[in-house]
């Protein structure tokens, strides 16, 4: 009887943890989106800078002052060799995110950011000369047909849109591969990575923001009488765009990794329905199909992955080695691209 409870709390608890999840991940896309489309506030760095700015507030208050997580100590001489690399990294990986909100409509930005696993495994194949089993290659087949019919059929098709989306599927699975060589021996959750990272990302992106976006945003404030409501809504998707990060801490406790992925994909599908649902962007039919094949084969990705590792004597995929010996997972393995 008391194992059935605790089966039941379980389950409960990890459909709660997905569905605020989605909610904070779909919430925070929808949002930026209206910022660029319906307050007109067309400045992808400056909307990135005030997450970062938000972030970084609220992993200090979560670790220094409510000890929600307990601080991983980093040696000063590292956060310069190691984390600073990885946070341009992470800078790039949220700009061009947001750079492709801003031309392209949120369910083809979501679409192409679901190629990230074959950017992933391509880029440590070529670069890395990293070889993987050809169940990994079969199951990229559907995710890369899936992209390309979705942007033939795309009737919002924007190249600049497109090709920031694409390289930030590359930024995404540079910092994924970086950070086994780069962070190697620290642990981080969710939580410390935005605590160490969100300051070196204000850092790196405020001097371009202002001198790329500072007289437009400054006409903005010029233009617009009532911007009250707008510098809300601004930075409230900044405050959520931390707790996006918070709500990645506690679904990765609560689930297993196959639920993980999954939900992972489940949720693109969510985002496009509900950005859909407020923009009404055309979406053909075909267009449609592109998006389901790719999430199909974002799922069949992980559910190869995840029954590789399972395999004895089988190492984690994808994976970069540090020299020729095997690294410790530096990262929860439930993070990867999802962050």
């Amino acid at each position: 009887m008391e194992e059935n409870r605790l089966c039941q709390w379980s389950v409960i608890r990890s459909v709660l943890a997905i569905l605020q999840w989605w909610g904070f991940n779909v919430t925070v896309i929808i949002m930026n989106k209206w910022i660029f489309q319906k307050l007109d506030f067309k400045f992808p760095l400056t909307v990135s800078c005030i997450h970062f700015i938000c972030s970084a507030i609220g992993a200090y208050i979560a670790i220094r002052i409510l000890k929600i997580k307990p601080l991983i100590e980093v040696d000063p001489e590292d956060r310069w060799r190691r984390i600073f690399p990885m946070s341009f990294v992470f800078c790039i990986n949220i700009v061009l995110g947001n750079v492709s909100l801003r031309y392209i409509p949120v369910s083809f930005m979501q679409t192409i950011k679901s190629f990230t696993p074959a950017t992933t495994v391509i880029l440590q194949w070529l670069v890395w000369r990293k070889h993987f089993d050809w169940r990994i290659w079969a199951s990229l087949v559907p995710i890369v047909g899936g992209i390309l019919l979705t942007s033939i059929t795309e009737l919002s098709f924007n190249v600049f849109g497109f090709c920031a989306a694409l390289f930030g599927c590359l930024a995404t699975s540079t910092k994924t591969i970086l950070a086994e060589s780069l962070l190697h021996g620290y642990k981080f959750d969710s939580i410390n990575t935005v605590y160490y990272m969100a300051p070196f990302a204000t850092m790196i992106l405020a001097v371009p923001a202002l001198l790329l976006e500072g007289p437009g945003v400054i006409y903005w404030f010029q233009t617009h009488e009532s911007i009250g409501l707008p510098l809300i809504i601004i930075l409230t998707s900044g405050v959520l765009a931390f707790c996006l990060n918070f709500s990645i801490f506690y679904v990765i406790h609560s689930t297993t990794a196959v639920t993980f992925n999954v939900a992972g994909n489940l949720k693109v599908a969510v985002a496009v329905m509900v950005s859909w649902l407020i923009f009404r962007n055309p979406i053909p039919a075909l267009n449609a199909f592109g998006c389901g094949v790719t999430l199909s084969g974002c799922t069949f990705y992980g559910y190869v992955r995840h029954k590789l590792s399972q395999q004895p004597g089988t190492p984690r995929t994808p994976r970069t080695p540090r020299n020729r010996m095997e690294m410790l997972p530096l990262v929860n393995d439930k993070l990867d691209d999802k962050v």
